[in-house]
């Protein structure tokens, strides 16, 4: 099962990331986040749980209005990968 989370607003990583781990209801072989605020794209992929890709993500902050998408992936095919 994957899940897919989209968000408009601010502070658009936090509410990605807290939607993820309310989809999340087992380990996950990876997740990632795209966020485009201010006309640059923030793109961050990570193997294993939600929490891995929330620790990817410290240091990234937006607080103005932007738009974003994530998603979990637990694949039926191929390894998981950052790719």
């Amino acid at each position: 099962m994957c899940g897919i989370v989209g968000f408009v607003g601010k502070n658009t990583k936090d509410v990605l990331i807290d939607g993820l781990k309310e989809l999340e209801y087992r380990g996950y072989d990876s997740s990632g986040i795209a966020i485009l605020a201010d006309d640059d794209f923030f793109v961050k992929k990570t193997i294993g749980k939600i929490s891995n890709l929330q620790l990817a993500c410290n240091g990234y902050e937006n607080t103005n209005q932007s738009i974003g998408i994530g998603h979990t992936r637990w694949a039926t095919h191929g390894k998981p990968t950052d790719i």
